[in-house]
């Protein structure tokens, strides 16, 4: 055997299994964990899992407002709730996967343009462990089907509050951006509305 293989196995074997970080294990039960120990509450209307961290001691004026420069969240879709419905943000919001995923960004330009971007650690496959979504934008997220859950931190500039959140939409968000791609179907955005469809 080679001298840095040597190495390698011998470090391997000093590094005691309980040390070996967890996040390989994708299930539903390490899921239930992340919920209980970053104390991840349902969110409600949007769907998922929130842990609110904090803001930034730094603060803006915007519009005769002041805001703190930026807040910071954990956020969790699993797979008994892989959708984060649709919703507006005034914020910037920027998605960094901890652990899990992929999770599919779809997102909804005020210039009529939509994408459809991957949070995810598959690089090749053109998967991105940071998502940025401009403030203005619409934006619905799923879990890929199969997935156990995904973990994000999200930060928000400047920060999240709540009058400028819009949540659900009707006929004329349909009218406007269905068959701007492939899966913009009428079905496949009235699924990203959900429960908060406004006739």
């Amino acid at each position: 055997m080679k001298p840095i293989a040597t190495c390698a196995l011998l470090l391997a074997c000093l590094v005691p299994t309980h040390a070996i970080p967890q996040q390989a294990v994708h299930t539903d039960a390490r899921a239930s964990e992340l919920i209980r120990l970053l104390d991840l509450k349902p969110l409600p209307k949007e769907s998922g899992f929130l842990g609110i961290l904090g803001v930034s001691a730094r603060k803006i004026q915007i519009d005769d407002q002041t805001f703190a420069v930026q807040s910071q969240n954990y956020y969790m879709l699993t797979r008994a709730v892989p959708i984060n419905y649709l919703h507006w943000l005034a914020p910037d919001d920027t998605h960094i996967l901890i652990e899990g995923g992929p999770v599919d960004y779809y997102i909804f330009h005020p210039d009529g343009r939509v994408e459809l971007r991957v949070l995810g650690m598959d690089l090749a496959k053109g998967e991105r462990p940071i998502v940025a979504v401009p403030g203005g934008c619409w934006k619905a997220l799923r879990l890929h089907k199969g997935v156990a859950y995904a973990l994000m931190a999200n930060a928000l500039s400047p920060e999240f509050t709540p009058g400028r959140v819009r949540i659900g939409a009707g006929p004329s968000f349909i009218a406007r951006f269905k068959d701007k791609a492939p899966w913009a179907t009428e079905s496949a955005l009235r699924e990203m509305i959900g429960p908060n469809w406004q006739p």
